[in-house]
């Protein structure tokens, strides 16, 4: 089975890299995955791309194998590579929101966003979430997701996430590490295409307490919920000493990780693959992922930005959409 929608991509911030790996993107990929941009045709221009402006998304399938196609939407404000212009904000927001709008009606298979700039949303548009997946979970009406970091050689999820490490144990409770397990493994299922996924569950001390002796969070937390979820029938590994869990024969043991933490997670992920890394926003009622990167403004108009999270971000999201299409 392959894609039958078109992947819809909202531009982000059009002073970023955004619109220079757009177009790299489509001169690798062309019809072999067709995706849209949601954006400012102004801003793809000079790019050495020609483009296909279109009037509804399944135009896309079509146009993608002369030019990048665009659902052509008006920004108020003025581009300069690597400054972003507060009086864009509003559109980049409706760029997001028609995004959502589109995938949710089932016009477009997946969703993939273009980083954003949160300052210049904030000086144009009072922009009032932490970031692109609060916003995304708001416009779905979803109160919990989940952020998962993935490559071809790890799926990884940190339980919390923009947090100081000081604040980690406090955070890290029965429901969240709970909540944070049970839609990994849904989504493993319904986007992998995974019947019973092996989740290995990093420890939050060294040696994962080494039995108490570096300290009680997995006596009195992490052990009795993963104790719970497996009388459920969960399979889960661990907790598991976090310094030891992510070579690549410990890798070749589970089918994706929970972390306790922000850098306990990213950290191995971006060693690994650090440009190919992909993020996928769990639990939203479509599928969302991004690349892992953000909007670049050092290097923003002078050619040299690397598509290939990007690429990597469009390649999962028409698989989850493969596999989430067959799973029906």
């Amino acid at each position: 089975m392959g894609l039958t929608k078109p992947v819809a991509l909202s531009i982000g911030e059009p002073a970023g890299v955004g619109p220079e790996i757009a177009a790299k993107a489509w001169h690798r990929l062309r019809s072999d995955l067709p995706f849209f941009v949601i954006g400012d045709p102004r801003h793809l221009a000079n790019l050495d791309t020609p483009l296909s402006e279109i009037s509804a998304p399944a135009d896309a399938m079509e146009a993608s194998a002369s030019g990048l196609p665009v659902l052509p939407m008006a920004f108020g404000g003025t581009v300069s590579p690597g400054d972003p212009d507060p009086e864009n904000a509003g559109s980049v927001i409706e760029a997001i929101t028609l995004g959502v709008d589109l995938v949710m009606r089932g016009e477009a298979a997946a969703l993939t966003t273009g980083p954003i700039h949160k300052k210049a949303l904030i000086d144009g548009a009072d922009f009032a979430f932490p970031g692109h997946t609060e916003f995304l979970a708001h416009l779905a009406g979803v109160n919990r997701v989940v952020m998962m970091l993935a490559c071809s050689e790890l799926k990884v999820v940190p339980a919390t996430i923009h947090i100081a490490l000081a604040q980690v144990p406090e955070v890290l409770t029965e429901a969240l590490l709970t909540e944070t397990l049970e839609i990994t493994r849904a989504a493993l299922i319904k986007d992998f295409g995974m019947t019973d996924p092996r989740i290995a569950v990093a420890g939050l001390n060294p040696h994962a307490g080494e039995g108490g002796a570096m300290g009680q969070e997995e006596i009195d937390l992490i052990i009795p919920t993963l104790d719970r979820l497996r009388a459920k029938g969960m399979t889960l590994l661990g907790p598991m000493s976090a310094d030891t869990m992510f070579h690549a024969g410990a890798r070749a043991g589970y089918d994706a990780a929970v972390a306790m933490y922000h850098d306990q997670a990213l950290i191995p992920i971006k060693t690994i693959d650090f440009a190919g890394g992909v993020n996928v926003t769990l639990g939203l009622p479509f599928i969302r992922t991004s690349p892992d990167h953000g909007t670049a403004l050092d290097i923003a108009g002078k050619g040299l930005a690397d598509p290939t999270s990007l690429i990597a971000a469009l390649e999962m999201a028409r698989d989850m959409a493969i596999a989430r299409a067959g799973a029906k």
